[in-house]
């Protein structure tokens, strides 16, 4: 069955990109499933007064002609358990549950993907170097990704475009909203030749200044490597660079055209904090060899479930938005206002009891670890052998910091009881 009208429905009950969302999710197989428990009041969740008044008022008639309304108006969706939803979004944090798509989504299945970003009012110099290195790349079937903004991003997808070759548009607005106004020009020869559009938000949404912070998760995510080429101090390409760091992407910056120039303060930092100098195309196209870690990602990458993106911390904190950039932290967005949401006072209820038996029980099925294990170890094992994880969520399972964390995950290798995936996933070897 398919399912669009259901996760349409839940975006209207929590917000778009509300991480509440997935905590419900987490519950449940399918959004059709989380609809009719919700609305026949079969669950064990407590929802604020606006959450139950959403749920009460909100029809699923609503939802689905929401969705007849688009797909007539030439916006297809793609909801989080199509098969064509991308799977670099699946394993990040907070994944978006609908994408709203204008253009040729099959482009998707493309996952030789380069994320390239940069400054709206950027110089000559990062503009050629933008162009040059982004048509080489697509003309080497490389993806090119980036935000549709004046400058640099632009100048990416054009160089993508105008050598014959598709590129996807990531909006922090709705894919029907003139924005950068009076693009639409820019848009259709990028359509014209295999683009697509793709936002999160529904139809209509104008391009508020807090939207583009959260679209940036998305950028970091499609990306399998992540391009900065003009950035400031204050740029919200930090943002983009950060996130993909954590996402365990590689960075590469743009040499500076002028270490002293406050618009490529940015990139210096960047590259003083641990990015790879962009000296052309082929630093690229060598991550992307055959045999190499990119290569053993893409054809290793499986469908995981919703479970493994909500980690206890975040099921305690309803409705707060927690985009990690945890290497190359940032506090100020600069020209994009990033604003805070409010948390949420509703909490889910944690059956504690049913949570440890379970942990017990599984931890038995593994007894032949656990003689040589630490205490630590053996609640790393009990975790994975529920569910792969990811690194960040075993992080804060646990509590223990990213350093701490990877040692005990080194020896729990070498002792042959985990496998390291691509992407920090990370499985119990049975």
């Amino acid at each position: 069955m398919k399912e669009t009208k259901y996760w349409v429905w839940l975006t209207m009950v929590f917000g778009v990109g509300n991480q509440r969302l997935w905590q419900v999710m987490s519950l449940y197989e399918r959004a059709s499933d989380a609809y009719n428990s919700m609305k026949n009041g079969y669950t064990k969740l407590r929802f604020s007064s606006s959450e139950a008044k959403n749920i009460s008022s909100v029809s699923l008639m609503k939802a689905d002609e929401f969705v007849q309304d688009s797909v007539k108006r030439g916006i297809e969706l793609l909801c989080y358990s199509d098969d064509e939803y991308p799977q670099t979004l699946r394993h990040i944090f907070n994944p978006p549950a609908v994408l709203y798509c204008v253009g040729d989504i099959t482009c998707l299945r493309n996952r030789r993907t380069v994320t390239a970003v940069g400054a709206r009012k950027a110089s000559f110099y990062s503009v050629e170097a933008t162009s040059r290195i982004c048509r080489e790349l697509a003309e080497k079937g490389m993806l090119i990704v980036s935000g549709f903004a004046m400058g640099t991003d632009i100048s990416a997808h054009l160089a993508a475009a105008k050598s014959g070759k598709p590129t996807v548009c990531v909006l922090g607005c709705g894919v029907d909203v003139d924005y950068p106004k009076g693009q639409l020009g820019y848009r259709n020869i990028i359509l014209a030749n295999g683009g697509l559009f793709i936002s999160e938000y529904p139809p209509g949404t104008p391009a508020y200044g807090h939207n583009f912070p959260k679209r940036n998760r998305i950028l970091a995510a499609l990306g399998r490597v992540t391009l900065i080429f003009e950035a400031s101090r204050k740029s919200g390409s930090l943002i983009t660079a950060g996130m993909s760091a954590d996402l365990g992407r590689e960075v590469f910056v743009l040499p500076p055209a002028d270490i002293f120039s406050d618009s490529f303060a940015g990139n210096s930092y960047l590259i003083k904090e641990g990015a790879l100098p962009l000296l052309g195309s082929e630093d690229i196209l060598e991550c992307f060899r055959a045999g190499g870690c990119i290569d053993l990602e893409i054809h290793s990458e499986v469908y995981t479930g919703i479970n493994s993106y909500i980690s206890e911390d975040e099921e305690e904190n309803s409705g707060t938005e927690n985009l990690r950039t945890e290497k190359y932290r940032i506090t100020d967005s600069g020209n994009e206002d990033e604003s805070e949401e409010s948390s949420d006072e509703s909490l889910m209820e944690n059956d504690a009891d049913e949570t440890e038996s379970a942990s017990v029980h599984k931890s038995e099925g593994n007894k032949e670890y656990y003689g040589e294990l630490t205490d630590m170890q053996r609640e790393i094992v009990g975790l994975l052998e529920r569910e792969r994880l990811h690194a960040d969520v075993l992080s804060e399972k646990l509590g223990i910091d990213a350093s701490e964390l990877m040692t005990e995950l080194t020896e729990l290798e070498l002792a042959g009881a985990i496998k390291a995936l691509p992407g920090k996933m990370y499985e119990i070897i049975r």
